[in-house]
């Protein structure tokens, strides 16, 4: 069967988001025809050109739109100097870093107002880099134009997003569908359509990993029922494992045939097969879909391909050379995860604990754990680097298994390959100096686990597995190895107080001080259907708010109460300013209590806890 699997706007635009090179590696070798398409970077790359420019700048804005105004005031500059500005995000015009850097070549619109100071963020060194944080608030302020002055769902990774957030039903989704075309919706149907022309497909598969993609995938859709109704739709991925599993409203069904859970490849498989008669709607895997008008789910929510049987991840048809790599802001990890070229797999399906309260864990793609032999996973990483010419890999998995992880650095070491790679890890005990400096040497640059809180009480409450000290030894031991370590962390977790909160700074403190953490982020709690804390909201002393409007569409997110009356905005500012500050060497020294607007309790915790948990054997 021939089959285009579709990227819609937009995911990320250093490097292809790993879902269609992952069907595609499965589905090709069963006999199919598969074409793929990141129609997000396709749309960013027709955008961001001269030809299109003149268009966005054909009408002056209101003059009382400041910002746009002065935009819009130096539209010949940007127009000039756009295709440029690509070429350079590409790779492909280096030369041009020192010019950027003095000043001499973009206009400097709103976003530049709010740059940090230069030789702070990146020091006196990294041309480059400067040069491509520069060009990154440039590609912004023209996105903020496009959004503010012409399209309003535009953004640069979050594609009308707020749409399709646990939307209570369809409606307001079907109803911006029935709005005329934006000239960005126009362009982006226009790219689509000419994949449609070139690989003339019978089903079309749309990976749908965030809310955010939505919309365009159903602006895809609409193309495809108005002009070429015989062709197939399915619609995967992320956002639909989490928050279509309870559709009861059919609303969508006017523009999609079928909507998959879980894993894909045996989902499309089957849909392929029924659709050339080779199977019934019994054999169907995983599947939403219309019959006389009613809705059916196809169930056989057990049917799996063992994870070393999938296949090697196929990126033919991508335009590797059209990604661009940007520096949006001076977080370490924040810039691998925008800056170069990673090569995205997964080395192990599911998560190896898959217990933590606030994670969806009773979901396939964390409850199912299947790891394939070491050798399996590096075969696919070589392959992968034929066909990229990356060396470099960014394992998305949810938590890397550290004996897995040990096995594929011995069989890196011994092909003698060089490679970089990082990912996920929970900060155990497994983690030993030893193991760190094996990794090390077979590539691992940095990692990534979630702290999420320095209390031991909450730890515990949230089933986290790790214990402050366990994640301090575990974190001494990656940066001694030389490899970086980026934390997640979290606030609003329910029965959390404001002094836990505080405290939980101060051992971030401690851990920066140390030198043990060099990257770190706060997010605030929420609250998921599908996590224990949502499942069962009374062992962690929260209620559950009932929702004012039934929800037949989409459903993740869920709203509670907890006892304590805390004030999370306050807290959550006070987080994120200390922790920047941290980042850069600044403010270290200060008392936790100060970095908040509000009035709060100082610290419990002693001034060398961390330093103690190191002294001890």
């Amino acid at each position: 069967m021939n089959i285009l699997l579709t990227i819609p706007p937009l995911t990320q635009l250093n490097t292809p988001y790993p879902s269609t090179t992952v069907l595609k590696g499965y589905l090709q070798p069963k006999g199919h025809i598969v074409s793929q398409c990141d129609l997000g970077i396709e749309l960013i790359n027709a955008i961001y050109t001269k030809d299109f420019l003149t268009m966005v700048f054909d009408k002056e804005p209101d003059k009382k739109a400041k910002k746009l105004m002065r935009i819009y005031k130096d539209r010949d500059a940007y127009i000039n100097s756009v295709d440029a500005v690509l070429r350079f995000l590409q790779g492909k015009d280096q030369n041009l870093a020192t010019r950027i850097v003095n000043r001499s070549l973009l206009p400097e619109g709103p976003r530049f107002d709010q740059m940090a100071d230069m030789e702070w963020a990146f020091g006196t060194a990294g041309v480059y880099d400067k040069a491509r944080h520069l060009t990154t608030l440039y590609v912004e302020d023209l996105a903020d134009y496009i959004r503010e002055a012409i399209a309003p769902q535009f953004d640069l990774i979050r594609y009308a997003e707020q749409l399709a957030i646990s939307a209570p039903s369809f409606e307001n989704i079907e109803a911006s569908l029935q709005q005329p075309l934006t000239i960005v919706d126009k362009l982006m149907l226009d790219l689509f359509e000419a994949q449609l022309i070139a690989s003339k497909p019978e089903l079309v598969g749309f990976s749908i990993p965030f809310p955010g993609c939505l919309y365009a995938a159903l602006r895809c859709a609409q193309l495809i029922r108005s002009k070429y109704p015989n062709i197939k739709i399915a619609i995967g991925g992320g956002y639909p494992n989490t928050e279509l599993r309870n559709i009861t409203d059919t609303g969508i069904f006017q523009y999609i045939d079928f909507i998959t859970l879980d894993d894909g490849e045996i989902a499309i498989e089957r849909i392929c097969n029924f659709l050339q008669g080779k199977c019934t709607e019994a054999d169907l895997v995983r599947c939403f879909y219309l019959k006389n008008d009613n809705l059916i789910y196809s169930g056989n929510d057990d049917v799996n391909i063992p994870f070393a049987e999938t296949g090697t991840p196929d990126f033919s048809g991508l335009p590797l050379d059209k990604y661009i790599s940007l520096i949006e802001l001076t977080n370490p990890m924040h810039k691998l995860w925008t800056d170069g070229k990673w090569n995205k797999m997964v080395m192990a399906h599911g998560c190896y604990w898959a217990k933590c309260a606030f994670c969806d864990c009773s979901l396939d793609y964390i409850s199912r754990y299947d790891a394939p032999a070491a050798s399996i996973v590096v075969d696919r990483m070589e392959s992968i680097m034929n066909q990229t010419g990356q060396s470099g890999f960014h394992f998305t998995d949810e938590a890397l298994p550290p004996k897995l992880l040990k096995e594929v650095a011995h069989e890196i070491i011994r092909r003698k390959l060089t490679v970089s790679f990082w990912g996920n890890i929970r900060f155990e005990k497994s983690f030993s100096e030893d193991l760190c400096y094996l990794l090390s040497d077979a590539g691992c640059i940095a990692v990534s686990g979630g702290l999420e809180v320095a209390s031991d009480r909450l730890l515990k409450l949230m089933n986290k597995g790790v214990s402050l000290e366990q994640a301090t030894r575990t974190a001494r031991n990656f940066t001694s190895a030389g490899i970086m370590v980026h934390t997640y962390l979290m606030y609003g977790f329910p029965t959390e107080t404001e002094q836990e909160t505080v405290d939980s700074l101060e051992v971030v403190r401690q851990l920066f001080d140390g030198g043990l953490v060099q990257s770190a982020f706060w997010h605030r709690f929420t609250m998921t259907v599908h996590s224990p804390a949502g499942e069962h909201p009374e062992k962690f002393q929260a209620e559950i708010i009932p929702p004012t409007k039934a929800h037949n569409f989409a459903l993740n997110g869920i709203e509670f109460t907890d006892s304590l009356n805390t004030d999370l905005e306050m807290l959550g500012d006070g987080l994120s300013i200390a922790t920047y500050n941290y980042m850069h060497g600044i403010g270290i020294e200060n008392p936790v209590n100060e970095w908040f607007e509000k009035q709060v309790e100082k610290t419990t915790v002693k001034r060398k806890f961390i330093q103690d948990i190191l002294k001890k054997k």
